[in-house]
Order: C-alpha cells, then structure tokens, then sequence
C-alpha cells in the first residue's frame, strides 16, 4: 500500500455496520409484531440471496427502491412456500425499514480501527444504501462522529460502482484519487469502481469465502492497521 493516503472511504452495510446481523433480529422482531409463522432461519436461507440480487439490480438502475424492498420479500416467501398477503408484505416492508436502524452491531474492531485511522486519515463514507436508513445506522451506532463526509447514492443519482458516485464523493472531500482509498465489500461496486477512476482499494472478504488475488484483501478490519 502506498504511504500517500490521505482520505480513506468505506462502504457501510456489510463494511462497518453489521447488515446481516441486524437484518435477521429486525426480521425476528417483525415476524412476532405480525405474527408471521415461519422459522426465521429458513426465511433468512432464502432472502439474503434474493436480495443479494435484487441490490445488484438497483445499482444497474433495472428496478426501483419501492421494487426492491417489495420484491425480495414476496420472492423469498414464494420461494419457501408461504403464503403472504400483498398488504402484510407492505407492513413487513416498512416495519423492517423502520426497526433496522434500532439493532446497531457492527464488525469487530470497527470502533478500535476508526479511532486508530482518524489520527492519521480523514474519513469518509460512500454508500448505496437508502439516504434516511443509513443515516440513522451511522448515529444510533455511534459511528458518524468518525466520519468527514457521508456520500449515499441518492444524493447523486447514481450507484456505485458509476464513477459520478465516487468524483462526488472525492469533490466533497476536496481529495485527489491518487490520494484516496475505498474499502468495502462488493469487488464490482466498491473495489473495482474505485480502482476505475484512479483511487487505491481494500476489498473486505468479511466472510472470508472469496480469495481474489487480484485485489488487496482483508477478512478483519484490523488488518488495516497493517496496510496503512
């Protein structure tokens, strides 16, 4: 890694904030407020690659917020076989939006790791997620304070891995590519949409399934404090 890193951005979801954790206890909790009679981790076996898929549609502009956050779910109720109303699935959908934000766990060492980078780096975030939800996961997991800049997609018009998101995010920073690094953990948004336009990248294997040798990879966070 190159000593001249002066700003290091981070994807959110599945980077810092623990997505699939708090996505399946919001799932738990919904599930009893409405009284839903599935075995949570059959539902979860069926809808995190389900939306997986749906996510990879929204950032290639072929479906809409109001379709994905609908979509995943009546697929991986099809999928599995219950049957679901049209109007529970629209509850679900804006229960699970609005209880997300209430579980905040995040990955080890994240706290530790931001401290350790804010002496020597300024820090910023870019992110697909939806603006009005990842704003309230930085605050209510007492990460915001980290961070100089919050660049989300819907600011821009554009997901990554389009190199509008990451020159808006750089202008905002007022920071140079050369002089820039993104970590996150999707090698087509965030690691190779960063290396497109000139900055440096980490990709984050958290689940340590996909050795890409062609990238700089870390399966913890603490190893950053090797690379930098």
């Amino acid at each position: 890694m190159h000593n001249n890193i002066k700003h290091i951005f981070f994807d959110l979801d599945h980077t810092l904030w623990d997505f699939d954790k708090n996505s399946g206890l919001t799932f738990g909790k919904i599930f009893d407020i409405h009284k839903v009679n599935v075995e949570l981790d059959v539902f979860l076996n069926s809808y995190e690659p389900i939306n997986f898929k749906y996510w990879k549609l929204y950032r290639e502009e072929k479906v809409t917020k109001s379709e994905l956050r609908y979509g995943r779910l009546k697929d991986a109720f099809d999928e599995i076989r219950v049957d679901v109303s049209d109007e529970l699935i629209h509850h679900l959908s804006e229960d699970y939006i609005n209880y997300l934000t209430t579980f905040n766990h995040v990955f080890e060492h994240t706290h530790h790791v931001l401290e350790y980078l804010q002496d020597s780096y300024e820090l910023h975030i870019i992110t697909n997620g939806f603006e009005e939800a990842q704003e309230k996961k930085l605050k209510a997991s007492n990460l915001r304070q980290y961070f100089k800049t919050v660049t989300n997609s819907e600011m821009v018009g554009v997901k990554k891995p389009n190199p509008r998101i990451f020159n808006f995010a750089l202008e905002m920073a007022n920071a140079k590519p050369e002089h820039s690094l993104m970590i996150g953990d999707n090698i087509e948004a965030d690691v190779q949409g960063a290396i497109n336009i000139g900055m440096q990248s980490v990709y984050f294997d958290y689940s340590n399934s996909n050795n890409q040798e062609n990238y700089k990879r870390i399966t913890n966070l603490i190893e950053l404090k090797d690379f930098l």
